[in-house]
Formats: structure tokens, C-alpha cells, sequence
């Protein structure tokens, strides 16, 4: 099958730079998966999970919290807000901040609600991701 360049970039520094048979990522307006000679485009990301299948046929997910996605015609290159491979999760820190953050919604008081949201949306996903979509709570 035909290969292409997947980079994944945070802030903190690049992820992974490999050859790939195929992406799929969460755009904001829905899932979007790309293969070998896709047409070049520029997404915004939302909060979800980045599927790879490797050129040797191995697949790995990975958390992100948005970003942007770039297709180029013998690339695709993505600048992710975060990214964390499943097998860096941990999941005891996921569930505790699932935890907190639904007891900061359930009690209310000054929390920021928004914020809190969108820390239990990050800390779910980072869950479902390291777990599996079968085993997440």
C-alpha cells in the first residue's frame, strides 16, 4: 500500500515524523481520514483521537485536544495543541481528573464551568484513548 509522511508537532516538540498508510484525526466538524495522495486541505482538529496505521501495518493512537491538520500532496503534517501516544497515558492521573472535574460540575459553587467542561472532555479522551473505545468509562 502507498506510504506518506505523517509529522505530528506540539509545542513541546515533534512527535513523530514516519511513513504511514493512513491517518485519521478528529476535525471539528467531524472524523477525517487521509491515505496516499489525498487532496491537499488545512483542517482545524477538535478533541479526540489521531489513528495511524504505519507502513509495516502496526496501528497506534493518539490523544490531542485540537490543533490544525495540513495535507500536502507528499505529506501530511499536524500541529497539535497536545498529543499523547496511548502507551504514555496514564490512566490513574485520567480517572483522578475525571473524578475532580466531575465533582467541581456536580457541586458548582465559583467554578468556571466552560473550563472545567472542556478538562473533563481532555481527561475523557485521554481515557478512552489509552483504553480503547470497548473499556472507557
Amino acid at each position: 500500500m502507498p506510504t506518506f509522511l505523517l509529522e505530528i508537532v506540539t509545542p513541546e516538540g515533534q512527535l513523530l515524523a514516519e511513513q504511514v498508510q493512513s491517518v485519521r484525526v478528529p476535525g471539528v466538524e467531524g472524523s477525517l481520514g487521509v491515505l496516499a495522495g489525498h487532496a491537499p486541505l488545512m483542517t482545524a482538529l477538535g478533541v479526540g483521537g489521531i489513528d495511524i496505521t504505519h507502513a509495516n501495518g502496526d496501528e497506534e493512537h493518539i490523544a490531542t485536544s485540537g490543533g490544525f491538520m495540513e495535507v500536502r500532496r507528499d505529506r501530511v503534517i499536524v500541529l497539535a495543541d497536545t498529543a499523547e501516544r496511548a502507551t504514555d497515558i496514564d490512566v490513574a492521573r485520567c480517572e483522578a481528573a475525571v473524578a475532580r472535574a466531575r465533582e467541581a460540575l456536580r457541586t458548582g459553587g465559583s467554578v468556571d464551568y466552560e473550563a472545567t467542561q472542556a478538562a473533563l472532555q481532555r481527561a475523557l479522551n485521554r481515557l478512552r484513548v489509552a483504553k480503547g473505545p470497548s473499556e472507557a468509562p
